[in-house]
């Protein structure tokens, strides 16, 4: 029987005592213990006699009480009796429910509370639910309802456990909120009240959102028009799972230009409090540009999966106008990499403001124009109008602050092409150059596609890549094996055959260009030659005319001359004498 009594004190009875299953939790707890004990089985009928007795003896005794005490004694006896009960039991519980308000909102507490406990629950609990969670990565196990399991924080021992409430009358709602309320029930003793409210739940809610953040399923996003923007279950962004495998191990590369990029993504990730301190949004820029092939969106999909961020690939030409742009960009997710491929192609934003100012000139200057041609340029604007102005304001204006932890990239092949203000520093941050493969990139994708970290021919390679400029995309290519019966050295040799045919072809066109260029130079040393001759003839003409004049002055030609003409000039005036 001390052992009866010793387990109804414990913690996990005082929890069970406050579930709507109490007393049942009570019996089992108990009963499953005394069982355990020797000779339990034997006194299992004089235990239930007892238990009997006594409840039906506390049942009269709290009826006479209620039938003979006056109601005003009966209300202070209680107030003083619940006193006695908070001073004698030390434990404080606090609720957290599933839902919020009206219960038509999940509430996120609960939900970063669910994803915290997960772990504990697997290692605690005896009683667990697998579920599948929405944008979850693998099965998630999670404490059963009505079961407990114990935390320990900064050596104070606290319980959480997992409840549910049904209603007695199951009303039909379009809620199932209101079917079976779940709510979570932390308990811990009221000594450490301040410890629990004021750091212990901010260390569950923060743990809890991590934990989300390491389980869910990262998505890439692409922009829909906005003609699609409103309706039943319409979104700016369409999404699928992002599952690009390209990583900074695999990606080819100089190794301390990896490391370099790695270094500055970590610190851009921690620097929350950094950015705050010096003023600025939490976000950084990066231009990536060099020649197609040079892996510029295998480096995008690197940077996500290192920093473990989802993607948005922003088309710019299938938004309308700046608003459009604006709208699209408060729609993103904190934790994402927003991207701009080949940004000079995606909109005629290269010296936009000098053609606007010609434009307005030639209106000026023509009046209202010709209405056939005006509505022609306005069908040929109609698809895109962002401005080069709100872009800017896209990248680096008062609503890029709206939410944190964004990255920006813009890709381009041209970076001549750009307008400075797009790529001056503080809107791209990091100018990384994709350069031809380099020898120490070439080690990567010889490791990645044959296995192979060094080969008699790794030498021949090495030196052909100083002579020649090859993609990566094209070592690649290369190396790739086209059939079961190809080995490493045949890979090998057929790069080392494509480099020779790259090296002659650009002998070939060097020579081209040189015969092109000796060509014009021969053209241009003409054409010079020749404006000499014809500066020389009029130069003796020139002379030739001056001499002529000379003589005819002698002559008194010019007099005369001069005489004649100022008749024909008086006679056409109609001045007679």
């Amino acid at each position: 029987m001390d052992c009866l009594v010793a387990c109804l004190s414990s913690p996990s009875i005082h929890g069970a005592r406050n579930r709507r299953a109490s007393a049942s939790d009570i019996f089992e707890v108990t009963i499953l213990d005394y069982f355990r004990l020797p000779g339990g089985k034997m006194i299992m009928r004089d235990l239930l006699m007892h238990l009997s007795s006594t409840v039906g003896g506390l049942m009269i005794i709290v009826t006479l009480f209620q039938n003979n005490f006056p109601p005003h004694l009966g209300d202070l006896l209680q107030k003083y009796t619940s006193k006695l009960v908070r001073l004698l039991y030390p434990y404080i519980q606090i609720t957290f429910p599933e839902y919020t308000g009206e219960r038509l909102k999940k509430s996120d507490v609960y939900t970063a509370i669910q994803n915290y406990l997960t772990e504990k629950a697997t290692t605690g609990a005896k009683k667990l639910r697998a579920d599948t969670l929405k944008d979850s990565q693998s099965l998630v196990l999670s404490m059963d309802d009505n079961e407990e399991v114990t935390d320990e924080f900064q050596g104070t021992k606290l319980w959480w456990s997992s409840n549910k409430i049904i209603p007695c009358s199951m009303s039909m709602s379009v809620y199932p909120a209101t079917e079976e309320r779940r709510f979570y029930r932390l308990m811990f003793h009221k000594h450490h009240r301040d410890l629990i409210t004021g750091t212990y739940i901010k260390h569950v809610m923060s743990e809890g959102k991590a934990i989300a953040l390491k389980n869910r399923q990262r998505k890439l996003y692409t922009n829909n028009p906005s003609d699609n923007w409103y309706g039943y279950k319409s979104n700016k962004w369409s999404h699928v799972v992002f599952e690009h495998p390209a990583t900074f191990d695999t990606l080819a590369m100089e190794p301390k230009k990896k490391q370099e990029i790695m270094s500055d993504l970590k610190k851009f990730s921690e620097g929350k409090e950094y950015y705050k301190k010096i003023g600025k949004a939490w976000k950084r820029g990066y231009l990536l540009y060099g020649p197609p092939g040079t892996g510029k969106s295998t480096m995008i999909a690197a940077m996500a999966n290192f920093m473990n961020y989802d993607v948005y690939d922003l088309e710019l030409t299938a938004v309308k106008d700046n608003l459009e742009l604006r709208k699209l960009l408060i729609d993103t997710s904190s934790k994402s990499i927003i991207v701009i491929e080949d940004i000079d192609c995606s909109l005629d934003l290269t010296g936009q403001r000098k053609k606007e100012k010609k434009k307005d000139d030639d209106e000026d200057e023509e009046g209202k124009g010709d209405p056939a041609k005006k509505m022609k340029e306005e069908e040929e604007t109609k698809a895109s109008k962002v401005t080069l102005s709100g872009l800017l304001n896209f990248i680096d204006g008062i609503w890029s602050a709206c939410g944190g932890e964004r990255i920006i990239i813009f890709t381009t092949n041209f970076i001549d092409k750009l307008d400075p203000a797009l790529i001056r520093r503080g809107r791209m941050d990091k100018h990384i150059e994709m350069s031809y493969c380099f020898f120490e990139a070439f080690k990567v994708l010889a490791y990645n596609y044959l296995d192979v970290e060094s080969h008699p021919l790794f030498g021949t390679i090495e030196a052909m890549l100083k002579e020649t400029n090859m993609t990566p995309a094209d070592v690649a290519e290369n190396l790739m094996p086209k059939s079961s019966t190809e080995t490493p050295e045949t890979c090998l040799r057929s790069l080392i055959k494509a480099l020779e045919e790259a090296k002659e072809e650009a002998a070939r066109k060097k020579a081209e260009e040189e015969e092109e260029a000796k060509k014009k130079a021969e053209e241009e040393e003409e054409e010079a030659k020749k404006a000499e001759e014809e500066e020389k003839a009029k130069e003796s003409e020139a002379k030739h005319a001056a001499k002529s004049i000379e003589e005819a002055k002698e002559n008194g030609l010019v007099a005369n001359g001069k005489l004649e003409e100022e008749k024909v000039n008086v006679k056409g005036n109609g001045v007679t004498n």
